[in-house]
């Protein structure tokens, strides 16, 4: 049987999508607080649905339901969920990744795959605003703050990719030098301690940034005015509680693992050693 290569169109097509519907469900999203929040205080309710009206990208299609959110809004929504899954179990783990992985993993592995469109296109703004800026002298007002905001998103799921992979920094002196059963307890102390930060962040913040910033919809203040406040915190809560879990999942599907000796050499990409080398001729 063959095994799938990866790198594959289902694996840049399936994050293209789930990006898009989440971009767009994201940008909408207060017609779906304006729908399903109606006990808001007055002021709120006016203040919201102005900037619904004036940020929304078709403001001339009707809202379904007799509410806000429009057809393309709800089937946005309700696609995510399904393009997650489909583009969750596409994933192939390529050769320079963690192999040991599970089922579950791929969770993560889907995000890391999603993160990665995310810096091109991160890359592909700040490209289109350096030629308008210093060829064309016409620099847009919005390419500055949606980096940012793209930025933001890469940052964190990259976060919750690199505890799935075991690459977060982790000091190893002194615990390659104890016995597995002693190892296998610092493994158990610190994915406490992430847990007990990850509670102790949500419990702290959680009023401050889904009532004070998601739910009023808390936008950025500049011309092209993003909602950076009221997405990339409740984002950071998201994240640190899958981490959290990442960890908890790490941690059984590593107990029974032999132990690993890490070197110097473990830093040392040798395909990528190999691809330097025939590129300058060396043998």
């Amino acid at each position: 049987m063959t095994e799938k290569q990866t790198g594959g169109l289902a694996e840049w097509l399936w994050p293209a999508a789930f990006l898009l519907c989440a971009g767009w469900t994201i940008w909408h999203i207060p017609a779906f607080i304006l729908d399903f929040s109606s006990d808001m205080p007055e002021s709120l309710f006016a203040q919201i649905s102005e900037l619904h009206m004036r940020k929304q990208v078709n403001p001339n299609m009707p809202g379904l339901f007799g509410g806000f959110a429009d057809a393309i809004d709800w089937f946005c929504l309700l696609a995510m969920p399904v393009i997650f899954f489909f583009g969750a179990r596409s994933v192939v783990v390529a050769p320079m990744e963690f192999q040991e992985y599970r089922s579950w993993d791929r969770i993560a592995l889907f995000i890391g795959r999603c993160t990665m469109i995310m810096i091109i296109a991160m890359t592909c703004v700040m490209l289109y605003e350096v030629f308008l800026r210093y060829v064309i002298e016409a620099p847009t007002k919005w390419a500055n703050e949606l980096t940012l905001w793209i930025a933001g998103f890469v940052f964190l799921c990259s976060g919750f990719y690199g505890m799935q992979q075991r690459s977060h920094i982790r000091i190893f002196i002194l615990y390659d030098a104890v016995p597995r059963w002693l190892q296998r307890v610092f493994d158990c102390i610190a994915t406490f301690l992430i847990c007990m930060f990850a509670v102790g962040l949500i419990f702290g913040s959680y009023k401050q940034v889904f009532i004070n910033k998601f739910y009023r919809w808390e936008m950025f203040g500049t011309a092209f005015d993003p909602p950076i406040p009221a997405t990339i915190q409740p984002m950071i809560l998201i994240i640190m509680t899958l981490v959290a879990i990442q960890a908890v999942l790490n941690l059984i599907a590593d107990w029974n693992m032999e132990p690993t000796v890490h070197t110097a050499a473990d830093d040392i990409d040798e395909e990528e050693l190999a691809a330097i080398k025939k590129s300058v001729g060396a043998d």
